[in-house]
């Protein structure tokens, strides 16, 4: 990682402490808003079998959801990169709560395609700004507070299908707009964030941004991101397979009932949730292109055998991908915030719009590949995606980072920095 700027920094000079209450309050905040998004899919089952729907139409709703978010995410962190705006979080929340409230009444497919796109939209607005947040409160510890930003999510996510499964499913679609509550509370918690967000980035310097791209050169730079966009690819392609079909897959060869299939899902979603806790910390020690080339490629054995096991073996072998591959994306955001300072929110909503955008295309594709073959043949052509995790091997090298707290300047503890490398 490249010494941290000014923008990360207040003007004392003297390295800022974690603010662990407001990456607690945003972790919470990002659970919240992905339990409202986790539940569109989560209710798949129901809304095949109420409005009729084939697994192509499923995968759009997908991408509905995915590619409005995919497409105005970078444009929200390109614009707010410039123009801070602490309550959007507040307004992004709000929409995500319309949404929701939409779909719990949604009696046709159209209804429910606007109901996505407002989710959609909602989380466009929440996870570049939300991500900036969580590099301003980390105190010089990117990786960490990349990992807790995104537990929040990944926990929220791993939470839809088990809500879905005990409350949704057993009482109706209509008790989706019981979950409002939690839109409304995240609101009340965003306004108290973007309150310490506004105070913080008025003691913050100006933002020295040529820094880490002088240290490599801009080719090398714009090399390094396409290869991180071609590996979010990989990584992001093959979690839609399980997250929008895994279900489906489960019912289909084992003949599981659709509530313990959930189960399955919410084992595989926390398997997610732990990984992504585990990849920022680690990434803070060993360097985070470690972490990406290790969590990609590493993970391909796995995924090759997923599709020829037992029940009990997709069990195991889907915790197991959930970990090692989930670790992957906090190291990539912060590398990449890394690759271009000053530009936090551009990077968080780039990359965060790609795989939200990824998975959208991934779901209609693979619904429409689903149709005309069968859902056991797409997870046997996925599981060949995590080979382009080679790929990393091209990434500028890092210096292994120092430890936390042996770093001093002038007496004061500094932030752990990497050099990048020619």
């Amino acid at each position: 990682m490249a010494t941290e700027t000014p923008s990360d920094t207040p003007e004392s000079g003297a390295a800022p402490k974690t603010a662990v209450a407001v990456l607690a309050a945003i972790s919470v905040c990002h659970m919240f808003n992905d339990v409202i998004q986790s539940l569109i899919m989560a209710i798949y089952p129901m809304l095949k079998t109420g409005l009729a729907l084939d697994f192509a139409q499923i995968g759009l709703i997908t991408f509905t959801f995915q590619a409005t978010a995919s497409v105005l995410q970078p444009l929200v962190g390109y614009v707010t990169d410039r123009y801070p705006m602490p309550y959007s979080l507040v307004v992004g929340m709000g929409s995500s709560l319309i949404g929701l409230i939409l779909i719990a009444f949604a009696s046709t497919y159209a209804a429910v395609l606007v109901a996505a796109a407002l989710i959609g939209m909602g989380s466009s607005v929440f996870h570049p700004e939300s991500s900036r947040v969580a590099r301003l409160a980390s105190g010089g510890r990117h990786g960490m507070a990349q990992s807790v930003f995104q537990v929040g999510g990944n926990f929220g996510t791993a939470l839809g299908p088990l809500l879905a499964a005990f409350i949704v499913l057993p009482y109706g679609q209509g008790t989706i707009a019981w979950f409002s509550v939690v839109a409304l509370l995240g609101m009340v918690l965003l306004t108290g964030v973007g309150t310490w967000y506004g105070k913080t980035l008025k003691r913050a310097a100006p933002a020295e941004e040529r820094k880490a791209i002088a240290a490599l050169g801009r080719r090398k730079v714009a090399v390094s991101i396409a290869l991180l966009v071609t590996l979010t690819f990989s990584k992001h392609f093959y979690l839609v397979s399980i997250t929008s079909f895994y279900i489906f897959y489960l019912i289909h060869t084992f003949d599981l009932p659709v509530q313990t299939a959930q189960l399955y899902l919410f084992l595989f979603l926390g398997a997610v949730a732990a990984g992504t806790v585990i990849g920022g910390p680690i990434g803070d020690r060993i360097g985070t292109r470690r972490v990406i080339w290790w969590s990609i490629f590493g993970v391909l054995p796995f995924t090759l055998a997923l599709p020829y096991v037992g029940l009990l073996g997709t069990a195991i072998l889907s915790v197991i991908i959930g970990v090692i591959l989930a670790s992957a994306h906090p190291a990539i955001i912060v590398y990449a915030q890394t690759l271009l300072p000053g530009r936090v929110g551009m990077v968080a909503g780039l990359f965060f719009g790609l795989a939200f955008g990824i998975a959208g295309i991934g779901a209609a594709l693979l619904g429409q590949l689903a149709d005309a073959t069968s859902i056991t043949f797409v997870y046997h052509v996925c599981a060949f995606l995590p080979a382009i995790g080679l790929l990393a091997a091209f990434l500028p090298e890092t210096a292994k980072p120092k430890p936390l707290g042996r770093e001093k300047n002038s007496g004061a503890e500094t932030a752990v920095s990497l050099e990048l490398t020619r």
